[in-house]
């Protein structure tokens, strides 16, 4: 095995020049990724993720077989497969099934675009596996921009959402518009969910989303220190994957995947050692002495 292919700190200042577009990506999408992880484990929607992955996978090979944005291509499956897990499996029961519907069907059409792709081959292995420190100006002006949509729809929903995920039949009973925010949640996590396939590719993206926010809740049910250290794991895992993967030939997903990997494991550790000790706080649960009226929602 030849190691520089993995680890090759030749040039290395001169190549970190070039990825100074792919470091503030990487930044943005791991604030966005820990944020919007955070309600994916609350809401057990791991598998959700995934789902929309593979229809985001299939919509890039689309705009990628016939000359259209990928990122649009991107934006838009994932935005299809979201609107159908939130109206077709609105039920939880009813949800896995939906998901399990989607994911061969998305991943099927994207073997077929990228099959009839006659292009760089380096383009189909991309779309899975991630190609961000290659991120030229307009990919990230799509990418900001569509983060700072995620962001600004989290930050009206939070509080009604973070209700409606810790109790939802007290949520509803207060007046909050649980039917609404599920399938709203679901559009913004389909928008997440795109903008990230951008960085590990569709079949990792759950490295982004879940596991930074599976590690934050091993150490803490702070609703505050969850979130901040969900996005902070984040933001680690996919910049120092792209300073680790300049100058290699290995893609960047590898290195995103194993240091996300490795903080949930520590984390764990953490936790672990928590528990023995009787460190650990139960899991929150709603107060409705603090809870504010609906329209203060």
């Amino acid at each position: 095995m030849n190691w520089h292919e993995i680890i090759n700190f030749e040039d290395y200042g001169a190549l970190l020049a070039l990825v100074q577009n792919s470091i503030i990506a990487g930044a943005v999408l791991g604030l966005v990724g820990g944020l919007a992880g955070t309600f994916v484990i609350m809401r057990d929607l791991a598998f959700a993720v995934h789902g929309i992955s593979e229809l985001s996978f299939a919509g890039a090979a689309a705009a990628l077989l016939f000359g259209a944005s990928v990122a649009g291509g991107s934006i838009a499956g994932a935005l299809v497969a979201a609107a159908l897990i939130g109206v077709l499996g609105s039920r939880a029961r009813d949800r896995g099934s939906v998901i399990g519907v989607l994911m061969p069907f998305g991943l099927g059409l994207g073997v077929l675009f990228l099959s009839l792709y006659e292009g760089r081959a380096a383009n189909k292995f991309g779309l899975l596996t991630g190609q961000i420190v290659a991120i030229d100006t307009p990919r990230l002006s799509w990418l900001l921009a569509t983060s700072a949509a995620v962001l600004v729809c989290l930050a009206v929903m939070w509080r009604p959402l973070s209700f409606a995920s810790l109790d939802p039949h007290v949520a509803a009973a207060r007046g909050v518009p649980v039917r609404l925010l599920s399938p709203a949640f679901m559009l913004v996590l389909g928008l997440a969910v795109a903008v990230s396939v951008q960085v590990v590719g569709a079949l990792l993206v759950l490295a982004l989303i879940c596991t930074p926010a599976a590690a934050a809740v091993r150490v803490s049910a702070s609703p505050v220190v969850v979130p901040l250290l969900s996005a902070a794991l984040a933001t680690v895992s996919v910049v120092g994957g792209i300073l680790l993967s300049v100058g290699s030939s290995i893609p960047v997903s590898p290195y995103v995947t194993t240091i996300s990997f490795t903080l949930y494991g520590v984390c764990r550790a953490v936790g672990a050692v928590r528990k023995r000790r009787g460190w650990t706080t139960r899991r929150p649960s709603p107060r409705l002495d603090t809870v504010r009226s609906p329209g203060a929602l």
